[in-house]
C-alpha cells in the first residue's frame, strides 16, 4: 500500500525557517551525535551560524565528519550552505519575536508572568505558523478521502493526545461518520484489531513513540485498515505504522510551554481534517450539524433564566 508523506528531511525551498522545523522534525532518525548536532543548531540558530564546522563540532562534542554527514542529512549539499540556511533561519526568529524579542525558550522561577503570556503564545502561534507551512497537502487529501470512503474510524491517542482524539471523534460523530476514539491501550488495541479493509484508523502522538499509540496502529494496519499518522516527526515509529502521515510543527520544551503549543498544532489539523470531510457532503454534513445542535438546544439555558439562576447562586 502506497504511503504518502510529507518529505520533512527532503531539501526544499521556502522560507529560511524550514530549517529548524525540517531539524525538529527529523530528530528521531538522526544517530545519537547527530542528534547533539541537531540541537545544538535548533537550541541557538544565530549563534551556530557564526561556527566554523570545527566549532560546531567541538559544540556538540563530535568529530567534523559527524556534522558534515549532518549536513547532508539536513538537505544541504555542505556545511556552508547550512550555515546560510541557520543564519537565515534566526533572522526570521527573531523577526516573529513576540515584543520586540524572542521570549524565554524555557521558563523557570526567574520568569516574569509577562515571560509566561509572551512565551505560550509565541510557541502557540509559531506552531499554527509552521504546521500551516509544511502540512503535506497531497496526504491531507489521501487522508480525507479514505476517512471520507470509511465503514468507521477508530481514534488512538494518550495524554494530551487522547484529548484531540476524543475532539476529533466528536466532530466526525457529529456530521454522521462512525467513529470510536480509544485512550487505553487495551480497548484500543481490541477494537483495532477488529478493523479490515474499508476502515481508517488514526493515531495522534506528538512524539510518534508512544508505545500505546503506536501498538493499536500496528495492529490495525496489520487488520488491513487503512491507518493515519499524525505526529511531529515523519521518522518516527507511528509514522512507520502509518499509511498516510501528517506532521506539525510544534516545538517541545522542559516546563512545558511547548506541550500547549503541540496540542495546538494536533487540534489545527484535525479541525482541518474535519472541515475537509465534512465538506465532501456539504448538504449531509449540514443537516447532521443542524440535528445534533437541536437535540441539544432544551438543554441550554436562556441569557434570563441563566442570569436569575446565577443570581441565585450568589455568584
Amino acid at each position: 500500500m502506497p504511503r504518502a508523506m510529507n518529505a520533512a528531511g527532503a531539501p526544499s525551498g521556502g522560507q529560511p525557517g524550514d530549517v529548524l522545523v525540517r531539524l525538529r522534525s527529523s530528530l528521531p532518525s538522526l544517530q545519537p551525535a547527530e542528534q547533539r548536532v541537531a540541537q545544538v543548531v535548533i537550541g541557538d540558530p544565530a549563534a551556530s551560524a557564526h561556527l566554523s564546522i570545527t566549532g560546531l563540532a567541538e559544540k556538540a562534542a563530535t568529530s567534523v565528519a559527524t556534522v558534515a554527514r549532518f549536513a547532508r542529512k539536513a538537505g544541504f549539499d555542505g556545511y556552508p550552505e547550512l550555515r546560510i540556511a541557520l543564519a537565515g533561519a534566526a533572522a526570521r526568529e527573531d523577526m516573529l519575536g513576540v515584543g520586540g524579542r524572542q521570549p524565554p525558550a524555557e521558563l523557570d522561577e526567574s520568569a516574569s508572568l509577562a515571560d509566561v503570556v509572551s512565551s505560550i503564545v509565541h510557541h502557540e502561534t509559531r506552531a499554527l505558523q509552521e504546521t500551516a507551512e509544511h502540512l503535506d497537502l497531497d496526504a491531507m487529501q489521501a487522508a480525507v478521502d479514505a476517512i471520507g470512503a470509511a465503514r468507521r474510524i477508530d481514534i488512538f491517542g494518550v495524554g494530551a493526545s487522547g484529548g484531540v482524539a476524543t475532539d476529533l471523534r466528536a466532530k466526525l460523530h457529529r456530521i454522521g461518520r462512525i467513529a470510536f476514539s480509544w485512550k487505553e491501550v487495551h480497548a484500543a488495541s481490541t477494537a483495532a484489531a477488529l478493523l479490515g479493509e474499508g476502515d481508517v484508523a488514526i493515531g495522534i502522538s506528538h512524539s510518534g513513540a508512544t508505545l500505546d499509540t503506536v501498538e493499536p496502529l500496528t495492529v490495525a494496519r496489520n487488520a488491513g485498515a487503512r491507518t493515519v499518522a499524525v505526529t511531529n516527526f515523519a521518522g518516527s515509529p507511528l509514522a512507520e505504522a502509518a499509511d498516510i502521515v501528517l506532521t506539525t510543527a510544534a516545538r517541545e520544551t522542559t516546563f512545558r510551554s511547548g506541550a500547549t503549543a503541540s496540542r495546538t498544532a494536533q487540534l489545527a489539523v484535525v479541525d482541518i481534517l474535519f472541515v475537509a470531510v465534512a465538506r465532501l457532503d456539504l448538504a449531509g454534513s449540514t443537516s447532521a450539524l443542524s440535528k445534533t445542535h437541536d437535540a441539544l438546544s432544551a438543554r441550554r439555558l436562556s441569557s434570563s433564566r441563566a442570569g436569575a439562576a446565577d443570581g441565585r447562586s450568589g455568584s
